[in-house]
């Protein structure tokens, strides 16, 4: 059967889902089109040209190759096509973006034929996504004297790609639409359980919120055609959660504006809107877009004649409305005074001038940061070969550099890794920076989605200023099923010809590794001044400082190795008192939350680098604190470490590196082995003295300081959704932390959950420990609940069977993953038995395995989102509570909450994860975790 007769069967099969063709990435089927076009009598001709000019992916797909060669055929009169005149065809190659298309351009404008050259040349004019091989060619062309490179180097050297572009609308009117009450997860724009449809536009569009909500939507539209719908959480920050390109493209999708009239499903600038903002990285995907983020402050605490918040029975802040934006109200932006107004346009309801900085109406105009990007290179580029100064045509990077101010310890890795900066240009926290980015993380169910912006920004390689690159495999690693088995090997083959380390070998070579990518690039992080960016919220290392970004973004970082984002402010979180025996790490991580909450009365956290002082534990166990900073909302964390530590959790990646080695997995430039290069160099400069681990300076400024009372902490803690408070704003947050006494070991527990990226080796040797003693003083354990265990990493299960806690484990479980016979379809009954699963993110992730729906999870996990671990039943409502290791399996046991008592017992003579303050010392201890 032909390719195209696949594609009409494939075209038929989406009619039935309300869906349309599928756009076009393949190079055959683009072939056996062009052949259908030229031969003027076939059936299917006009069908060929529809789907050539409008449904064929531009970039470096393998349809834009040739897709680009026979609109070259067109231009220089070697095929004639009647619908397609050489104007046209032009116009076709300028929204191609790149890669194919500029090459034909190049080609074009560079050959005798001096009608055609200048067309060509008006279109590159127009064109960002130029790579050296591009540049190289036009530089050298205008070192042999042709005229028509000149030209349009001259044109880049003016910016006149951006310049001429129109100017951002003065006024925007928006209709509302209200997404729901509270913080709204990124689960609600683009659900995980829907992962494997993100590279498909279309069909993932429907999973938006709801399909009511989408003709809702819709109807506003037809209500008012001029104005663009504004999609808000209502008494909450938008977009928690994560960053999630897939979000940003659902919302686009819904009330966007189309990008290119021959690029289907690729929308642009929404607008979106919290009474409490964005979420930070969600924000910068929004950015990347060139939408607009509107932070409302709509509702604001109702205080006193002393100016004191009035508080309600719960201990919780009464808010009043200070406006409406339910949904159906009319507003207007005014993107000149960066104010939002009522429909009249005459009465302010808030400034937004942190919406229209300099640097974002440039999104906005270009249609996007990557145009930005790429066009600011583009000009530096020509003006260098043209030997005239730069007169930049972008924004100047705000500078803010106070005299006499120390530097936190991200202004000093920002100062560190700063590019395009003057010598001896010191930067501090508001200052907007471009960086270099020394380690990169790509995840399975956003992995997709990066090849694709690769492809449209016609990358083809990865950046030799990037140290590390790493492609997982673990969000989807639960269920081997059809949906796997499609995208896993499609995403690994082109991220490995890339120029990435991946979880799995193309070629089959060696065992594929579903490790949790943030083990991975914590492991991978061998230098405590890198940047890190990689494509899931939760890439938060202990070394160095870490941002959690949008598919596109990481792309972007993989392309170009740079990143260019504002200098955080820095908030330093200190400790003080000793830790109790019984008590876990995990109990510290939400301490520190909700002890900053009653010091601070809000979220300081939120936007801001977490800079925190946890010096003496190694990188696998500070991670617990860094990751869950992600919760906290913060944009990211930086662990201060001590020397002999930090050499110590340098010597540990080393060794997991060289096993990662040793399974086959270096490439063809050896980046494990470089990497393994960079952290001996790292600690032979800590062991000399010449450059110690990362500290700030004692007069640096933060905007807030915490300081963590360990003495304070006695009993086991809980991050509850508080799924029945009466605000509903309240619900589904991090910010309820509740000590198990609360509980009156009455809280029912339907599932144990021990895994995620929380966890690490210490973590399951608590499991065997606790199985070891519960079995010693009862003679046998019985599950009154079902415990699923998901180590992080192989490594770690091949450690546990070396040190005999794995037997102890398979002792007590019913089920035990096996590689050469994965799971083909997701699990969704459990037995009171314990579940040994294959390593990955599980029910963590929520895309493939669930806990039974109405259950309540006990989890070692991040996410207490609505429907992420466990959906609501019919008249029951699924909770995901969060907690310690030992909490969690003590209460999959008893089938309920502890007592205190009944805790005490259980971990009595286990040695849980220590913790002292730098300079104290957790002393002589048998801890699995040091």
């Amino acid at each position: 059967m032909s390719q195209y007769a696949t594609y009409l069967e494939e075209i038929e099969t989406r009619k039935t889902q309300g869906l349309s063709p599928k756009p076009i990435d393949d190079a055959a089927l683009t072939a056996e089109l062009i052949t259908q076009i030229k031969d003027t009598g076939h059936a299917d001709r006009a069908d060929s040209l529809n789907f050539l000019i409008y449904n064929t992916l531009p970039g470096t797909t393998s349809a834009a190759g040739v897709k680009a060669a026979f609109l070259k055929e067109v231009i220089l009169g070697e095929t004639v096509v009647e619908e397609i005149s050489v104007a046209f065809a032009f116009e076709l190659l300028s929204h191609m973006k790149g890669g194919p298309s500029v090459e034909v351009l190049i080609d074009l404008a560079l050959a005798d034929d001096l009608a055609i050259a200048e067309q060509a040349a008006d279109v590159l004019k127009t064109q960002v996504f130029l790579y050296e091989a591009d540049t190289d060619r036009l530089a050298d062309a205008y070192k042999a004297g042709n005229k028509i490179a000149e030209d349009i180097l001259v044109s880049y050297s003016k910016a006149e790609f951006f310049t001429k572009l129109p100017d951002v609308d003065e006024e925007i009117e928006v209709v509302t639409y209200i997404a729901g009450e509270g913080d709204i997860s990124t689960d609600l724009l683009s659900p995980g359980n829907q992962a494997h449809s993100r590279a498909d536009r279309e069909l993932h569009g429907k999973c938006m919120i709801s399909p009511e909500a989408q003709v809702e939507i819709q109807e506003l539209q037809k209500q008012h055609p001029d104005k663009r719908v504004m999609l808000i959480a209502e008494k909450g920050t938008m977009g928690v959660g994560s960053s999630r390109m897939s979000g940003v493209n659902n919302v686009a999708l819904w009330t966007g504006k189309q990008a290119s009239p021959y690029v289907p499903f690729v929308n642009f600038a929404p607008v979106v809107a919290g009474t409490n903002g964005i979420s930070p990285i969600f924000l910068t995907t929004v950015g990347v877009t060139g939408g607009i983020g509107v932070d409302l402050k709509n509702w604001v605490k109702k205080v006193d004649e002393d100016g004191n918040a009035i508080l309600n029975n719960d201990g919780n802040a009464i808010l009043e409305q200070k406006y409406s934006v339910e949904t159906g109200t009319v507003l207007k932006i005014n993107t000149k005074d960066k104010k939002l107004f009522d429909e009249t346009g005459e009465k302010e309801l808030v400034d937004m001038s942190s919406s229209f900085t300099p640097q974002k109406v440039e999104f906005m105009k270009a249609g996007g940061s990557y145009a930005i990007v790429f066009g600011k290179k583009l000009q530096s580029v020509a003006c260098e070969t043209l030997g005239i100064e730069l007169q930049s045509a972008f924004a100047p990077a705000k500078e803010v550099s106070i005299p006499g101010q120390g530097l936190t310890a991200v202004e000093k890795i920002f100062n560190a890794n700063a590019v395009g900066v003057k010598p001896g240009t010191i930067l501090h926290a508001g200052s907007d920076a471009r960086v270099a980015v020394n380690i990169v993380g790509s995840q399975d169910t956003t992995g997709l989605m990066t090849s694709q912006e690769l492809e449209a920004m016609a990358a083809m390689v990865l950046s030799p200023k990037v140290d590390g690159a790493y492609q997982s495999g673990c969000h989807t690693a639960s269920v081997w099923d059809q949906k796997a088995q499609a995208n896993t090997p499609k995403l690994m083959a082109f991220m490995h010809k890339f120029g990435l380390i991946t979880a799995r070998d193309p070629k089959g070579v060696y065992h594929s590794m579903t490790d949790v990518i943030h083990k991975v690039l914590n492991d991978i992080t061998v230098d405590d001044w890198s940047i890190i960016i990689g494509g899931d919220s939760h890439t938060r290392m202990s070394k160095g400082v870490a941002f959690g970004a949008d598919s596109g973004t990481v792309a972007l970082a993989l392309a170009t190795g740079e990143a260019s984002m504002p200098i955080p402010e820095s908030v330093k979180v200190t400790f003080k008192g000793k830790m109790g025996d019984h008590m876990d790490f995990r109990d510290v991580v939400h301490a520190t939350q909700s002890q900053m909450l009653a010091q601070c009365g809000d979220n300081v956290f939120q936007g801001r680098i977490i800079e925190v002082h946890i010096g003496t534990l190694l990188a696998d166990q500070a991670f617990t604190f860094t990751d869950w900073t992600a919760e906290m909302k913060a944009k990211a964390s930086i662990c201060i470490s001590e020397d002999d530590t930090l050499i110590e959790s340098l010597n540990v990646a080393i060794s997991r590196i060289k096993i990662m080695i040793e399974k086959g997995m270096d490439n063809d430039v050896q980046m494990l082995q470089g990497l393994i290069d960079i952290a001996e160099k790292r600690i032979s400069e800590i062991k000399s003295g010449e450059k110690p681990a990362l500290t700030p300076d004692a007069n640096a400024k933060y905007f807030a300081e915490v300081v963590v009372d360990l003495d304070a902490i006695d009993e086991p803690m809980i991050a509850d959704p508080d799924v029945s408070n009466a605000d509903v704003s309240k619900r589904y947050t991090h910010d309820t932390i509740r000590p198990i006494s609360y509980y009156r070991a009455e809280k029912k527990v339907d599932l144990g959950f021990v895994g995620s990226c929380m966890v690490h080796k210490g973590d399951v040797k608590i499991v065997a420990q606790m199985l070891r003693n519960l079995e010693k003083a009862y003679g046998k354990v019985e599950f009154n609940a079902p415990l699923v265990v998901a180590a992080p990493t192989y490594n770690i299960i091949d450690e546990l069977k070396e040190e005999g806690d794995w037997a102890v484990l398979q002792k007590y479980s019913g089920f035990e993953f096996d590689d050469s016979a994965p799971k083909g379809t997701a699990r969704t009954e459990y037995e009171n038995i314990l579940y040994l699963e294959r390593p990955g993110c599980n029910l963590c992730m929520g895309n493939q395995e669930k806990a039974a729906k109405g259950d309540t999870v006990l989890a070692t996990s991040t996410r207490l989102f609505k429907g992420r671990v466990v959906e609501d039943a019919d008249g029951k409502t699924g909770e995901s509570l969060l907690a310690s290791t030992p909490v969690v399996v003590l209460s999959a046991i008893l089938g309920r909450t502890p007592t205190l008592e009944e805790y005490k017992v259980a971990v009595e003579g286990i040695d849980l994860t220590k913790f002292a303050p730098p300079i104290q010392k957790p002393g002589m201890t048998a801890s699995a975790h040091f």
